[in-house]
């Protein structure tokens, strides 16, 4: 039997490690177990009604044909409305690319910016389609380590260690996933001087800029405007995670380059989707509050329940995950969330894609009723375990 022969480039990418925990978890559904998820890094909330109503406007008007490359010119000025009045970022609409959601923002830049071999700071735990994303565009990830007992901040000494010659890019991200940190201004002009100082690109990726406790975001392209490519999208935000619409502003040339590689491979975001997220950027203030509001309720009682539980948990500043220590259930991540999800019923992402050993992501976007009972079933297996 004929068996293709793959790419060096897809034979680089590392498979998942989670994707066995996720394997078992639906074959345990399938057989009808009652599993709660704390695995999803979406919303649990419905897209606004105002949001859903400009995407019906939308298809009643026809507006489902192709459009430019890098999104309807109606929505990339929204976004620079956006951009200069929560972000204090100014941008004119030619630097300012829309693309099927932000992971092809992020996949379009490293194609455009890295050469073989070019090294790419990236401070861990991280997402993990970062690293991935650099190996596949030839680039080489640098994981710059960060620390729970420091909340997982970043330290720029460590930044600047790492930075050689073959050094082109920093990945920021903050509000950050899995960690939760958000990066003050002190550490953002650190960084943003090092960019600067070495000639080097940021790439911040701000997808849950709103999703703040009591910390102040602050984009690091306000230090450092032409090094940066600042990243965002629909998605967390306005509970848009199906709709596939992200976005990035930047130096010119760079967007024009992320703009000629998205028309050779997908062509235009979706036009029904780029109007409900014009709908989205212009006008969600109510929504996003609500929502912020919820998640801090929901974080508060999660990271208190995981810590009474013995399952050290840092407080995390943003986004919607913690990172829970569970060595006192298994000293291997993997075998613990497997655990998780044999005893308890629980899933969860275990930490090893995100360098992240000894711990597990769980997503506290779900009901306080669900948390209530996920941290009743870990209290059990704590207690077997013990």
């Amino acid at each position: 039997m004929f068996t293709p022969r793959l790419s060096r480039n897809v034979q680089i990418l590392r498979p998942s490690s989670t994707v066995a925990v996720s394997d078992h978890a639906t074959e345990l559904r399938r057989q009808g177990v009652d599993i709660i998820s704390m695995a999803a890094g979406e919303p649990d909330f419905a897209t606004p009604e105002h949001v859903r109503q400009a995407a019906i406007d939308a298809i009643r008007a026809g507006k489902t044909r192709y459009t430019a490359v890098q999104g309807i010119p109606e929505l990339r000025e929204v976004i620079v409305r956006k951009l200069e009045r929560e972000n204090n970022l100014s941008y004119a609409p030619e630097a300012v690319t829309v693309s099927t959601g932000g992971k092809q923002v992020l996949f379009n830049a490293f194609f455009a910016l890295l050469d073989p071999g070019d090294e790419v700071i990236i401070p861990a735990p991280y997402w993990v389609s970062y690293p991935e994303m650099v190996r596949f565009a030839g680039g080489v990830p640098v994981p710059v380590t960060t620390h729970a007992k420091d909340g997982y901040a970043l330290d720029p000494e460590a930044v600047r260690a790492a930075i050689t010659p073959r050094t082109s890019m920093i990945v920021l991200n903050s509000p950050g996933n899995p960690t939760g940190a958000v990066y003050p201004q002190a550490t953002l002009q650190a960084v943003a001087e090092l960019a600067q100082a070495h000639d080097l690109m940021i790439l911040s990726d701000e997808m849950y800029e709103h999703i703040v406790y009591g910390a102040a975001h602050l984009s690091v392209a306000r230090f450092a405007p032409e090094h940066t490519l600042t990243v965002n999208g629909a998605s967390k935000a306005y509970a848009m995670t199906g709709w596939r619409i992200g976005y990035g502003a930047g130096p010119k040339a760079l967007i024009r380059a992320m703009n000629a590689i998205q028309g050779q491979s997908t062509s235009n975001p979706n036009s029904v989707a780029q109007w409900a997220a014009l709908s989205a950027i212009a006008d969600s203030r109510a929504f996003i509050e609500m929502a912020r509001s919820q998640y801090q309720l929901r974080r508060d009682r999660i990271v208190a329940g995981l810590n009474a539980l013995g399952l050290g948990t840092p407080l995390p500043q943003g986004a919607f995950y913690v990172l829970a220590d569970v060595t006192p259930i298994h000293h291997d991540e993997l075998e613990a969330a497997r655990l998780m999800l044999d005893q308890a019923r629980v899933a969860v992402v275990p930490g090893t894609d995100f360098l992240a050993p000894g711990r597990v992501r769980l997503s506290y976007a779900t009901s306080l009723e669900q948390i209530e009972i996920v941290l009743e079933r870990l209290g059990e297996l704590v207690r077997v375990r013990g």
